[in-house]
């Protein structure tokens, strides 16, 4: 009789835990107690569950302590309790304290342990529950797979795929499906696909996970395949499913897709509304997670419109709502619109949280508008390591690097941890600005978070340390670091070509490519810039080489460099030669032949070159017009240069600069035109600048013109006085007209004012190797010294 009473409570109990009706239980437990059958172990494990599953802890707490025979599942009930409740450290304290687990206790605390994120430990245990023999089963292995998908462990991973395939549970859809997600969430698609393949009757959360692999590896075409494939085989699709196929769409834009291209944009497009009304045939207009992920792909898509519309007809919404509109108004870099949703936002009682903030600051970033941006960022209670790195980068894309290098510091006094990001950010302000001490600071900082051999900050230092002129350390950190990539070598590269080290700038390319590493369009960019100032065309023509194997050689970029670089060796046919069999050109390329031809005194093909051009549709800049202008300039076509220059803002829109004036008065003083010289420079906006007197000066020391000598050596005087320009060439011109009291007071006045002539240097190209002499006042001492090395030295 006891017994069936016992059974009848147990099922009363029951009920009331399946109800989470805890009133009702307390009654039975009252009766339990006035009947003498508290000591009943069978009930009072019940009990523990029904007070675990109210979540009254204590009173679970209290049944489980007068349990007078405790066996195993009081325990598991009073862990399972628990755990339920969050309480990870009182549940391992406790299962540590059980005189007796099984496999339940322990898949109920590492399970515990993976939802708390607590992967590492929810590993450790699973070990320890191997090691004292027990057989891990399929609730085990799938919270054991999660824990590896958390840290990206596939390693681990595939090891205990082996031991499913050993104990026969490769066929759980459970252990599949939780494998699965596991080698998509690592990015073994290849492997997930495997997994998948071998599923007899693959499930909704076998094809959701599939495509949440597919979308975050960028393959987004092959999600939206997938898909279809499950709607053809009449898997159930939930919100889960949509959420994860209207994501492919979402990222199609931002990955696989174009989003220059309006097809591509389209196209996926197309897609999500496809999806979204699937989404209304299926009833799940109203459900908040779809409705989200359906605003996030329309905003993704830069569709706003579809957005306000799905945003104003919810039903319900959430922060994370608000948030997706934010960001897409931010993406769309209309900032007042991201302003507005957020000031509604509060009006309508939600609080915005760190997400919102920090797409409020994004979309301030893009658009430019860095005031409003530092509002956003002071409006963070505590902001995080990605605002922080959010308003530097601000900052130092609007220039503003005094500013972030401020702010960085601030962020050191609040104790807030940098990241890879930030550092890089502020090296590459503290490089911009030319600070060595603020940059040796970042430096220590970077030491003090173990980030200093990260090759993203080693890349920033070798860039600071360069361009303050410290190629020594700059080489020291290269050295230093134990996996240098691509971008570390071409740090260093251009740390050589900045300090005019271009021969080691080649040498360390040299040893780049023996060491395996594969030049990207920047290294040849870089290397061919240093051939052209070294003006070594022996060794341009074998970077040359190295770019046609290597498939660059209809690169733009690269091709722009190589033709700078021939004409820059005097080679400018060569260069026209390759201009020519160029497949695509874009304004650098014609800037780089014209000014080619300018330099190599050859302006009638020069201007040929701009008129076609123009005729090819290609719209000039203001290069364009410095190189055209210098080509009429040494070629003596002044008519033609002074009518491209009138023809710069009437036909092209191109604003005169100080460039195109001293072109212009340089090519009128060539040609003896001083007359038309003055006028224009008393015209000129820039007849402050130093550049234009000299150029006269120049001109005026041709053709012997005194007076007007004179005038411009004064000019140049008063605004650069310890220049030694102006004296030398007034001396040179009074020299040549014979005036040698007037050459002696020159020399004095550059000697009372301390002035002194830098001297000048010349390249010689020796077999193959750079010489490069000093240039003194007294020629005689260079021809010396070149007798000296003998017939044939030189080439």
């Amino acid at each position: 009789m006891e017994s069936k009473t016992t059974s009848y409570l147990a099922n009363l109990l029951q009920s009331c835990i399946h109800k989470k009706a805890h009133l009702a239980g307390k009654l039975l437990h009252a009766f339990i107690l006035r009947n003498g059958l508290a000591s009943d172990t069978f009930l009072a494990n019940r009990l523990i569950e029904l007070y675990s599953k109210c979540s009254k802890i204590d009173s679970a707490y209290r049944v489980f302590d007068k349990i007078a025979q405790k066996d195993v599942y009081s325990w598991n009930a009073l862990l399972g309790a628990q755990c339920k409740l969050g309480n990870i450290q009182d549940a391992y304290a406790l299962f540590v304290k059980m005189p007796d687990r099984n496999t339940v206790s322990w898949n109920t605390l590492i399970s515990a342990l993976v939802r708390s994120g607590l992967e590492h430990k929810a590993l450790d245990a699973y070990d320890s529950m191997i090691l004292e023999g027990f057989v891990p089963t399929h609730f085990t292995l799938a919270s054991v797979f999660s824990a590896y998908s958390a840290l990206l462990d596939s390693e681990r991973g595939r090891v205990c795929h082996g031991l499913v395939i050993k104990i026969g549970l490769e066929n759980n859809m459970f252990v599949s499906n939780a494998l699965l997600c596991m080698y998509a969430k690592c990015g073994l698609i290849r492997d997930a696909s495997q997994v998948f393949g071998d599923m007899h009757e693959p499930n909704e959360v076998t094809f959701t996970a599939m495509m949440g692999g597919l979308v975050q590896t960028d393959r987004a075409v092959e999600a939206l395949e997938m898909f279809r494939l499950m709607c053809r085989k009449g898997i159930r699709i939930d919100s889960v499913s949509l959420s994860s196929t209207l994501g492919a769409c979402a990222r199609g834009v931002c990955g696989e897709f174009d989003q220059d291209d309006p097809t591509d944009v389209l196209s996926s497009n197309v897609h999500g509304r496809q999806v979204h009304g699937l989404m209304i045939k299926l009833g799940f207009e109203r459900d908040l997670h779809s409705n989200n992920s359906l605003l996030d792909m329309y905003a993704k898509n830069g569709d706003m419109d579809s957005a306000e519309k799905i945003f104003t007809n919810l039903p319900e919404v959430s922060v994370v709502s608000w948030n997706v509109m934010i960001a897409g108004y931010g993406q769309k870099f209309q900032i007042q619109k991201a302003v507005e949703y957020l000031q509604r936002m509060q009006c309508c009682g939600f609080q915005p949280d760190e997400v919102t903030y920090i797409n409020t600051l994004a979309a301030c970033i893009k658009s430019g508008d860095i005031e409003t941006g530092r509002l956003m960022f002071n409006s963070m209670s505590c902001p995080n390591v990605s605002s922080w790195t959010a308003i530097l980068s601000g900052y130092a894309q609007s220039g503003y690097h005094n500013e972030a290098i401020e702010l960085f510091r601030e962020m050191q006094f609040r104790s807030v941890q940098s990241d890879r990001t930030t550092l890089a950010i502020i090296l590459s302000s503290c490089a911009t600005m030319g600070l060595l001490e603020s940059g040796k600071q970042v430096h220590a900082v970077s030491q003090k978070a173990s980030l200093h051999t990260d090759v993203y900050v080693t890349s920033g230092l070798i860039c600071m340390y360069s361009k303050c002129g410290k190629t020594e350390m700059a080489k020291h950190i290269f050295f230093n670091t134990p996996e240098l990539d691509i971008v570390c070598w071409n740090s260093m590269i251009v740390g050589f070509s900045l300090n005019s080290l271009d021969m080691e700038a080649f040498t360390f390319f040299k040893q780049m490519r023996q060491k395996g590493i594969f030049p990207t369009q920047f290294s040849y960019a870089t290397v061919l810039s240093c051939c052209a100032k070294l003006s070594s065309s022996f060794h341009g023509r074998q970077v040359h080489a190295q770019i046609t194997k290597g498939g660059y050689v209809s690169d733009v970029f690269v091709g722009s460099a190589l033709i700078d670089m021939y004409c820059k060796c005097g080679d400018v046919d060569g260069a026209r030669w390759f201009f020519d069999m160029m497949p695509c050109k874009n304004t650098v390329t014609w800037n780089e032949m014209i000014h080619g031809y300018a330099q190599n005194g050859r302006g009638y093909e020069a201007v040929c070159l701009y008129k076609d051009m123009v005729s090819s549709g290609e719209k000039p800049d203001g290069i364009t017009f410095t190189a055209v202008l210098t080509a009429c300039s040494h070629s003596g076509l002044v008519d033609l240069g002074i009518e491209i220059f009138n023809s710069m803002q009437l036909e092209h829109g191109v604003e005169q600069v100080l460039d195109h004036y001293t072109c212009i008065i340089d090519s009128l003083g060539r040609a003896g035109r001083f007359h038309e010289a003055e006028v224009l420079i008393d015209k000129v906006p820039y007849k402050d600048d130093p550049v234009l007197w000299e150029v006269l000066l120049s001109s005026c020391r041709v053709h012997a013109n005194v007076s007007l000598a004179k005038r411009a050596a004064e000019e140049l005087l008063r605004l650069d006085p310890q220049n030694s320009a102006p004296y030398v060439l007034l001396a040179n011109i009074y020299s040549s007209s014979g005036r040698w009291d007037d050459v002696r007071a020159v020399r004095e006045l550059m000697s009372d004012k301390q002035i002194i002539k830098k001297p000048g240097y010349s390249w010689i190209d020796c077999k193959n190797d750079m010489q490069t002499p000093m240039v003194d006042d007294d020629v005689r001492m260079v021809s010396v010294e070149v007798q000296e090395v003998g017939d044939g030295t030189f080439c």
